[in-house]
Formats: C-alpha cells, sequence, structure tokens
C-alpha cells in the first residue's frame, strides 16, 4: 500500500477526499504538437504556458498520428526515424496527456497552443503549403468547438496561423510583419494578411486580444528575444486567456 505523509491529507488520497475544499481554476486545454522547436512543439514556449497555468487546471493532449518527419536538433537536419505525435507530446506533459480525439470543449474552459514548426508540420501543412495549406481535421475541430461556445483561445509563435485560416478577418499578432534579424519569421504576417487577417504589431512581451473572436495572440520565438522576454509575453497571454474565461 501506498504510505501518505501529512501533506498528503491537504489534497486527498484514493477513497479519502481533501481535508479542505480547494477552489479549482479554470480548466484550460493545452494542445501540443511533439517535443522540440524544428518537428514539434517549441519546449520553452510550452513549459512557459504550463507555468502560467500551474494555479489554473491545465489538461495537456495532442494528436495520435505520426510526425510529418523527426529533425536532428544537433544538425537541424531530417532524419530517417518515424516518432508519435502524442508520444513525443507525453514527454513535455510528464506522461498526463490525453489523445485530442478525447478533447470534449464542454468540459473545459479555454484553449492554449504553443508554438513551434510541429504546428506548421503536426498540426497542418503550413510548412510545405503556407496559405494554401491543409489543418488537421481533429485540431480544426476543436477550435471551430471552442470558438463557436464562446470560449477563448490562446496562441502563440507560429500557432496563429492555425485561426488565420479557420477565422477570417480575425485579428492576430506573430509580432512585426517587416522582416529583419530581430524578426525573420517576418513574412508570415503577410501570408496572415493575405487570408484576410488583420496583423497588429507588436513587440516581443506584448498581446494583442481580439475580443470579438475571443483570441488573444503574441509573438514568443517568431521574434530572436531572449527566454525571459518570450515567458513574460506568453504569461500576459495565459493571464488574458483565463480572464476572458
Amino acid at each position: 500500500p501506498i504510505k501518505h505523509c501529512e501533506s498528503c491529507s491537504s489534497r486527498g488520497s484514493p477513497g479519502n477526499p481533501p481535508a479542505l475544499a480547494v477552489t479549482m481554476g479554470k480548466r484550460v486545454a493545452v494542445v501540443l504538437a511533439g517535443c522540440g522547436v524544428y518537428d514539434g512543439s517549441e519546449i520553452h514556449e510550452s513549459s512557459a504556458v504550463l507555468v502560467h497555468l500551474s494555479r489554473e487546471g491545465a489538461e495537456v493532449y495532442a494528436p495520435d498520428v505520426d510526425q510529418m518527419h523527426v529533425v536532428d536538433h544537433v544538425k537541424g537536419q531530417p532524419t530517417q526515424e518515424k516518432r508519435n505525435v502524442l508520444v513525443e507530446s507525453a514527454r513535455i506533459a510528464r506522461g498526463n496527456i490525453k489523445d485530442l480525439a478525447k478533447l470534449d470543449v464542454k468540459g473545459l474552459d479555454a484553449l492554449i497552443i504553443p508554438g513551434g514548426f510541429g504546428v506548421a508540420k503536426n498540426l497542418s501543412t503550413w510548412a510545405t503549403q503556407g496559405k494554401n495549406c491543409v489543418i488537421s481535421k481533429a485540431v480544426e475541430d476543436v477550435l471551430k468547438a471552442f470558438h463557436a461556445a464562446k470560449k477563448p483561445i490562446g496562441l502563440c509563435c507560429i500557432s496563429p496561423v492555425l485561426a488565420a485560416k479557420i477565422f477570417p478577418g480575425c485579428e492576430l499578432t506573430v509580432g512585426h510583419d517587416t522582416e529583419c534579424e530581430k524578426w525573420p519569421y517576418a513574412k508570415t504576417a503577410e501570408t496572415m494578411k493575405e487570408l484576410g487577417c488583420k496583423h497588429v504589431n507588436k513587440h516581443v512581451t506584448e498581446i494583442h486580444v481580439d475580443m470579438k473572436n475571443k483570441l488573444v495572440t503574441t509573438s514568443a520565438f517568431m521574434c530572436n528575444a531572449p527566454i525571459h522576454d518570450i515567458y513574460d509575453g506568453i504569461g500576459k497571454m495565459v493571464k488574458e486567456v483565463v480572464r476572458l474565461a
């Protein structure tokens, strides 16, 4: 049998409810796309989202599908290896993760999707087809379900392209729309405009809120910025998503 110390009593144990009622925060679904910036979810962004949600109630999901490919993160080159998005995402979630197919929007208050190339490779075909991409049906269904229920959606780094494709006319930010050393992916903003979206230039520590669509976006690693700035920007995004929930 598992032994429980005194500190366990405050949160209860199998067969025993907590000694004191604990007020639950918002239940926020976090959808991951693998593990690693070049072929999955960006690890620092994903961790920042989960840390900022740790006083709420994060539930992590990922699609049970194969990755587009696997990238050697030392060489920056694709390999012949095969990996599964759900299995890889479980590394970030410390194993506490569910198949995206099991997500039920009715029991959740909000949705957040961190960035990383996995969004453009495993959740959609943006990496190879740009504005003509196809979004995974499971991901599109989830986004449309939260949107229809008027529940807030937080997107950072490259993940706002998902909303750009699904919700024409929405307002988003991926940082700046003029390419330079600090903003190496700024052309993404122009492509999003071509899809009929309004792009709003914001600094890495800032967010943009589309109140009509309940979309909260921030640039994260679309900007060549230090991790603490990424963390702060994501923190503002999470705080606003929770406030809107």
